[in-house]
């Protein structure tokens, strides 16, 4: 599997306020996404659409190997 890094500040902004993220890795991007879709769409919408996208991928996907080049 291979290391990926994310250098990004996401501001979030609706009517009550704001929030600021800076995620640093995929999995934080990844929490950071499924709580604004949840908070956007409601819990069973949010899961039926990131269950769309799982439908592209093969079961066992293993993601992209690791090459040692940045």
């Amino acid at each position: 599997m291979t290391t990926v890094s994310i250098d990004a500040n996401i501001t979030v902004k609706w009517p009550q306020g704001h929030s600021s993220y800076s995620p640093g890795s995929p999995e934080e991007l990844a929490i950071i996404g499924i709580d604004l879709l949840v908070k956007g769409l409601g819990t069973e919408a949010a899961q039926q659409f990131i269950a769309q996208i799982f439908e592209k991928y093969e079961i066992n996907h293993l993601g992209a190997p690791h090459t040692g080049k940045a």
